[in-house]
């Protein structure tokens, strides 16, 4: 594989990371339980799994 024959300066990568930053999460209101939760992503909502609006499972899965 090739390598650098120099040493990159610290300028150089910190104008390749100024485009690295933090997107916001986009929040959703359900439609069956009227929770907001982050969407394309599964809730829990008094106990019972939820997803698109619909009932994905009555027990809500444990956490490790």
């Amino acid at each position: 594989m090739p390598n650098p024959k120099r040493r990159h300066s610290q300028q150089r990568s910190a104008k390749r990371r100024t485009h690295y930053t933090a997107e916001q999460v986009t929040l959703s209101k359900d439609t069956a339980t009227g929770e907001t939760h982050v969407r394309h992503r599964a809730h829990v909502s008094e106990g019972k799994l939820y997803y698109k609006g619909k009932l994905v499972s009555e027990k809500a899965p444990l956490k490790a």
